[in-house]
């Protein structure tokens, strides 16, 4: 990976960023941001307020998101400390340019419905936290999502394990967590969005879908399912062994009934996370 050591291009993970990952590697930083604002405009990516998408050096924005929203113009770091988060993070706008272009504008909107003294309020934070950390779960099987609503790992890694590949794809959205993952670790958690959609449904169908999903009314961080990601079939070769899942460290179990009751489909960990990998929201990628 540019800006760092090399990533595994072959992690599943890594579906659909693979042949940018490849093209970037071999380039001097001018002409990575120069690449990727060519693979922006061949794919006619704009901003919710229409401005074409371009990548452009960083050079101290302050109000990161109102600047991409008016200009199109997306701070990227290419050297130094950052550089691998922030080309992810312009890898991303590449791959899920709707949902990018939506969590922007959601950014946006909630300024208006949150006082400045009252800080950045639920609706921000839920759009950075997904933004950074998130992941898309595609899949029509109701049990399957329930057990992931229900943090039960034994149904969901273990018991119906043979039936994930057929009845369900996950696809990462985060950038931060795919900066994570090219040194992966058992307690990697991602914050999960399901869409009831086929598994095989295109790529750019499930983006529009995540990008309507993502609603200034509806937005929250319970609205996300964390998921140890290190659990899911071919993430890693440990997990083919029952005993990794005993770790109740990753795999905690959440309160689940009787919140259930309350807040229907939401996600409720037992603390902040279903594991102990913790994200902080803020601005910028």
């Amino acid at each position: 990976m540019p800006g760092g050591s090399p990533a595994d291009a072959g992690a599943p993970w890594l579906s659909g960023f693979s042949a940018y990952l490849r093209a970037l590697e071999p380039l001097a930083p001018r002409s990575r941001l120069q690449y990727l604002t060519d693979q922006a405009t061949a794919l006619g990516l704009h901003t919710a307020a229409g401005r074409p998408v371009q990548f452009i050096a960083h050079t101290g924005i302050v109000d990161y998101e109102s600047h991409i929203f008016a200009t199109g113009e997306v701070p990227t770091r290419t050297e130094g400390a950052g550089a691998r988060h922030d080309l992810y993070n312009a890898l991303v706008w590449l791959r899920w340019p709707h949902t990018k272009a939506r969590l922007n504008a959601l950014h946006l909107q909630a300024r208006t419905r949150v006082a400045p003294a009252a800080g950045r309020g639920p609706q921000r934070d839920a759009a950075t936290l997904f933004d950074e950390n998130g992941l898309v779960w595609i899949g029509e099987d109701i049990g399957l999502e329930s057990a992931l609503r229900d943090f039960d790992w034994p149904t969901l890694f273990m018991a119906r394990r043979a039936e994930l590949p057929g009845k369900v794809r996950i696809a990462v959205f985060g950038h931060a967590l795919l900066h994570k993952l090219e040194a992966p670790f058992k307690g990697i958690t991602a914050h999960t969005l399901a869409l009831r959609m086929p598994p095989d449904t295109a790529h750019e169908s499930v983006d529009r879908a995540l990008a309507a999903t993502l609603q200034a009314d509806t937005v929250h961080a319970r609205s996300f399912c964390p998921l140890p990601v290190m659990g899911w079939p071919g993430w890693s070769s440990a997990n083919t062994h029952p005993q990794f899942y005993d770790d109740a460290q990753v795999f905690r179990r959440g309160r689940l009934r009787q919140t259930r009751a309350i807040i229907g489909d939401a996600c409720i960990p037992s603390s902040s996370m279903a594991s102990g990998d913790a994200m902080q929201t803020r601005d910028g990628p």
